[in-house]
């Protein structure tokens, strides 16, 4: 881990910047614990600080030593698509940024450990359903912290400004008005009131919407949703961790948080459920009052009854039953009895008993929902730290997921750490799903005393494949992948170089030869030096000179180089080294080339010029067919 000024040295952070992320977090601890896990989010929230430089401030952090390794723009490339072939496997944002965040290591303890791991993860991706897997995991992301809103419908009742002042210092006036006894006119205006009380001194035993709260309580006993809301809002982040766990047969607690919070939105205060209620009873009623009226047969004092003093027995007692059953299914709906209704046919709703009831049965049941709330935040506060744990560990385990996909897809195996460079059956990570008949595996090694090579052979042969594929595997090694190859052998180095094809040895280019190789061959350390097509144009006899100075220079090292030139022969007068061919054997039947891609050890290639004359013969006619005919006479 580096310190404080190591940390101010990130290229691109200035001490402005650097103020900025130590106010983000609080203090240099906060932050070093946020590198520590691996949390680019947070870094990358920080206005100014894109993901990548916050990747790039963790790599430097953390000691990475992504750059001291990789020399050069091409050896960089090859690490990049390493890394963007991995990605195409992780599905959170966190797995994404724990790949990015993959680099190099020196050290083999370290090494050989994550090959173990990932190998392992290889296996035990291979027993897993994948598709139902990804789909879950494509559905997380990080937590989020919502505060809870503002709710002016309830009001937190207080007895003195020494009250006032805690709650306010709580931050608690943020989410319910603070109140005292003078401000209000009248306890009906809010749907719950929190009294807390120190002494208790107000005399409210009538109100039906008021729940009382010690002042020493802690904030979520006042204002419960301040834990509630994370739980709410991280509802299906934390049922996807769930059932990704289940599939792993991991142990976990979340069943239980999802429970309590299931239980409060089954016991939610819902009005429409009044106002459905007595919507469905009146009618309902209505039509039972006139299907039973119709069969009421009158006597003529009843009729003269009705005209004098109003409702007949008959019909009154008709009116008892149905409205009696009426309340019955409200109650039943409800869970309140009431009597909303008007005798009259049709039945009358009285509104305004209807909404005096609504009001008292509502308030009262939030007072219970509250004290279900504050039951469950306290039940909820307490799983919080396991909550989030779990949750780290399945992103955590997209990350591990996607290395076990990596390597069961691309068929890696364990590299051994060893003496030079050799593998069987090695393949370029490209061409791992081409069709078999398009691919062909090569076996190749490197070591010691033969640790510089000339690569030669046919153009379009395969040899800058096959440096790209040494290079891969060296640089996997290092990263604590396995590699695509049967079997390898690789040994750690310090530096990787990949210098790409062509560069020109012409007279001007001298200076910028030496100025960019050899400074390489004086630096104190183990490297793997990987030149694709070095050429002269002019100044041959010099060119070849200086190359094979720059070989012997690599050679008396314990460092390693395979340089791939058609000036083969003239660095041999002056350097020996091995000499590899990668040679075409012949021409199909559709005229193209058959090279074999397994370099030969010790040869020099054939060239290619006369498979490429006889190619133009047989597809020509003519005057031109003749021509070439005239020059393959000649080979």
């Amino acid at each position: 881990m580096k310190n404080k000024q190591d940390i101010r040295d990130i290229r691109g952070v200035g001490d402005r910047l650097f103020e900025k992320i130590m106010a983000h977090f609080g203090g240099e601890e906060e932050f070093l614990k946020a590198v520590e896990d691996y949390e680019v989010d947070r870094i990358s929230s920080i206005d100014g600080v894109s993901q990548r430089k916050a990747i790039e401030i963790v790599n430097v952090v953390l000691g990475n030593p992504t750059e001291e390794f990789l020399k050069t723009d091409r050896a960089f490339g090859i690490y990049n698509d390493i890394l963007e072939k991995i990605l195409q496997f992780a599905s959170t944002q966190y797995g994404k940024n724990r790949i990015m965040l993959l680099s190099p290591s020196h050290d083999e303890k370290i090494i050989r450990e994550n090959i173990d791991f990932v190998m392992k993860t290889k296996e035990t991706v291979g027993q897993l359903p994948l598709n139902e897997i990804r789909s879950l995991l494509r559905k997380l992301n990080s937590t989020v912290n919502p505060k809870p809103k503002y709710n002016p419908s309830q009001a937190i009742l207080i007895e003195s400004k020494e009250d006032y002042h805690r709650l306010i210092d709580l931050g608690l006036n943020r989410y319910l008005p603070i109140i005292s006894i003078e401000e209000i006119e009248n306890l009906a205006d809010f749907e719950l009131i929190i009294y807390v009380y120190s002494e208790g001194m107000m005399e409210l035993e009538d109100a039906y919407n008021l729940t009382m709260v010690n002042n020493d309580a802690q904030d979520f006993e006042i204002v419960p949703d301040v834990v509630l809301s994370y739980f709410r809002e991280n509802y299906q982040l934390i049922y996807n961790v769930l059932k990704i766990k289940e599939i792993l047969g991991r142990k976990s607690g979340l069943r239980d948080v999802l429970d309590i919070l299931d239980s409060l939105e089954a016991s939610k205060v819902n009005e429409n459920i009044f106002d459905d209620a007595v919507k469905t009873a009146k009618e309902k009623a209505d039509l039972k009052l006139k299907q039973s009226i119709k069969n009421v047969d009158l006597k003529g004092d009843e009729v003269l009854d009705l005209l004098n003093q109003g409702m007949p027995g008959k019909i009154q007692k008709i009116f008892d039953e149905v409205i009696k059953k009426a309340r019955d299914e409200i109650k039943e709906k409800t869970g309140c009895s009431f009597d909303p209704f008007i005798q009259k046919y049709p039945v009358e709703v009285d509104e305004e008993e209807l909404e005096r009831v609504k009001r008292h049965e509502i308030s009262k049941k939030n007072v219970i929902t509250f004290e279900s709330k504050v039951k469950a935040a306290f039940e909820l506060s307490k799983l919080k730290d396991n909550v989030d744990a779990e949750i780290r560990e399945i992103l955590l385990f997209d990350y591990e997921f996607a290395l076990g996909c990596f390597a069961h897809n691309y068929h890696l195996q364990p590299p051994q750490i060893g003496e030079g460079f050799c593998f069987n059956d090695g393949l370029h990570l490209d061409l791992v799903h081409n069709s078999p008949e398009d691919v062909q595996k090569i076996d190749y090694a490197l070591k010691s005393p033969n640790n510089v090579v000339l690569l030669t052979g046919a153009n379009s042969g395969g040899k800058t494949t096959l440096l790209e594929t040494l290079a891969q595997i060296s640089i996997m090694t290092h990263m604590g992948l396995p590699v695509c190859a049967r079997e390898a052998r690789v040994q750690l180095i310090n530096e990787l170089y990949f210098f790409s094809k062509k560069r020109s040895l012409d007279a001007g280019a001298f200076e910028s030869f030496l100025d960019t190789f050899m400074p390489i061959v004086t630096r104190e350390t183990d490297k793997l030096i990987l030149l694709d097509e070095l050429e002269a144009i002019t100044e041959l006899e010099a060119a070849v000179k200086i190359i094979a100075s720059f070989m012997d220079f690599v050679r008396d090292s314990d460092s390693y180089a395979v340089i791939v030139t058609h000036m083969a022969r003239e660095i041999l007068k002056y350097s020996d080294v091995r000499v590899d061919g990668i040679e075409a054997k012949g021409l199909d039947e559709n005229y193209n080339l058959i090279v074999d891609r397994t370099p030969r050890m010790n040869y020099f290639a054939k060239s290619t010029p006369e498979l490429i004359l006889k190619r133009m013969y047989e597809k020509s006619d003519g005057k031109l067919k003749e021509i070439y005919g005239q020059m393959l006479e000649k080979f």
